[in-house]
């Protein structure tokens, strides 16, 4: 009887502390899925008003990591292991290892130096109805709650109408987004240097607004001379090789302010050994169009000087420089395959040759006047990634939810003379935004394309920007008529492609593109 009792006095407590375990990690799950910024909703429709001389500013700050602690690796694998003999020294004296964690490619990547620095890159303009602010920031990406966090820290005083945060998403700066730290389930996050991120991108829009100066403008394009240095990963394959650019001249002393370019590539050429941050080839075409390409000690092509904004395009499907795709030297007969920083200086300068005998051709167009029209819009995704939702609730992202496994984003779209800018918060499949989605046997979903017409073919612009990873990073963005998660695969592939695995799901490109078309073809 006494047996019995203890039993029942067991089962009791085993099902109190099992049910308590239960309601604390449905509680921690709650709160790490939580709203960061409840009732945030934007909805901004702002017509262009009469032509005036427009404003512009740039600005330009470092946001280069500190690497404290140093690391050996002994199998050389690009990888921290303690169990292969990973060992580091602890300079700080903290007692645990202090890494800076890289983002892309593999988890356990500390970086183990600074090959070139990290950049908030900022534009301000103003024609005098609306002030719109643009950072760049050489990073993998940023979410949308912290975008806001950097748009609430604005100062009323500097009169920003709308803040666009975007990521070049190089594959060698910190993880900001929780997904490469030293395991799969522990982020990589510094707190630290998101703080910094975030101070650091009030601080290049305020000093761009503070540079502002009566400008007129120069946009340009070029079509084909970069698109054999991109490799589409994924069939079908769509690949959009044009550079698109518009720089800005100072209208009394002729100078050149800054200088804005957007490709279609990851930047990740110099491929997942690499332990040194870098922006990749951005900080070799930025610089050789500020100050000039140089071979050894001679000039070959003048800079234009000022700030060189560099934003990425539609990377989705996915675009890359991979180890098979060559580039030449500019200067010299050698051809560079295998990952370099030779072959990263060398696709950045060929990129800032193009940009540069771009802009000085007589097909540019010049805007001395103009007007900014500006729409942009919240939108809400739903959350179908299992491993993603996974990540939200046990906190390994930073992010909350803005209704059930939903995630608040953002689109929106400028217009400026005879340019427009498009702004998504993705990787957007080429396909999306110029043309030939197919419907391929094996596909998940048998329905015909959805995301037609092509976004930029109904983008009334002469030159039409769209950009990715602008004020959120939701990962890539999939046709959903080639969605492909279950077998049969797709074009006769053994396994599912790698797209879907970092993907909200597949109603992210029919939500995005309607949003888009939308926004767009708004009267």
């Amino acid at each position: 009887m006494k047996i019995h009792i203890n039993l029942k006095k067991i089962l009791k407590y085993t099902t109190v502390i099992i049910s308590t375990v239960i309601l604390l990690a449905l509680l921690f799950s709650l709160y790490n899925m939580r709203d960061r910024h409840r009732g945030y909703f934007i909805d901004i429709d702002i017509e262009a008003s009469d032509p005036v001389t427009i404003q512009a500013g740039f600005a330009a700050f470092t946001i280069t990591p500190d690497i404290t602690d140093i690391w050996t690796d002994v199998k050389n694998n690009s990888r921290y292991n303690p169990a292969d003999g990973d060992t580091y020294e602890d300079l700080t004296g903290s007692g645990r290892f202090d890494a800076v964690w890289m983002a892309g490619f593999q988890n356990s990547k500390p970086a183990k130096g600074i090959h070139d620095d990290l950049w908030a890159r900022a534009l301000v303009l103003d024609d005098g109805n609306t002030r719109l602010a643009w950072v760049s920031l050489d990073a993998i990406g940023l979410f949308g709650c912290d975008v806001i966090d950097i748009r609430k820290r604005l100062p009323e005083a500097l009169g920003i109408d709308y803040a666009i945060i975007s990521s070049t998403h190089t594959h060698s700066a910190p993880d900001l987004l929780g997904l490469w730290g030293p395991t799969r389930f522990k982020s990589g996050v510094d707190n630290v240097y998101m703080e910094k991120i975030k101070s650091t991108s009030v601080e290049a829009i305020r000093q761009a607004a503070q540079n502002l100066r009566p400008a007129r403008f120069r946009f340009a394009s070029d079509n084909d001379g970069a698109v054999h240095m991109i490799q589409d990963t994924r069939k079908p394959v769509v690949v959009n090789g044009t550079i698109f650019l518009m720089q800005a001249i100072d209208a009394e002393i002729d100078t050149t302010l800054g200088t804005l370019i957007t490709w279609d590539n990851h930047p990740e050429t110099i491929w997942n050994r690499n332990l040194l941050i870098s922006s990749d080839f951005p900080h070799y075409l930025r610089e050789g169009i500020e100050k000039g390409i140089w071979y050894g000690d001679s000039l070959v092509t003048k800079g234009l000087g000022g700030i060189a904004v560099y934003v990425t395009g539609n990377i989705g499907g996915l675009m890359t420089t991979s180890p098979s795709v060559s580039i030449a030297c500019p200067f010299t007969d050698t051809v560079y395959t295998e990952p370099s920083f030779d072959k990263v200086r060398a696709q950045g300068l060929k990129l800032a040759q193009l940009s540069i005998n771009a802009l000085h051709d007589e097909s540019a167009t010049e805007m001395t006047c103009g007007s900014i029209s500006l729409r942009a819009k919240t939108i809400e995704l739903p959350l179908d990634n299992k491993l993603f939702r996974l990540g939200a609730a046990i906190g390994l992202f930073n992010r909350g939810m803005s209704g059930w496994m939903k995630f608040r984003s953002e689109i929106s779209y400028w217009r400026m003379g005879p340019a427009g800018f498009l702004h998504h918060p993705g990787e957007l499949y080429p396909e999306i935004a110029d043309g030939g989605i197919e419907a391929p046997p094996g596909r998940d979903f048998d329905i015909t394309p959805v995301e037609i017409p092509p976004l930029r073919q109904i983008m009334p612009d002469e030159y039409k920007f769209i950009i990715g990873l602008s004020n959120d990073m939701i990962g890539y963005i999939i046709p959903k008529s080639q969605w492909d998660e279950k077998p049969p695969f797709t074009y006769g592939y053994e396994t599912r492609p790698y797209g879907e695995i970092n993907s909200l799901g597949p109603e992210t490109g029919p939500l995005l593109h309607t949003a888009s078309m939308e926004l767009i073809l708004r009267e």
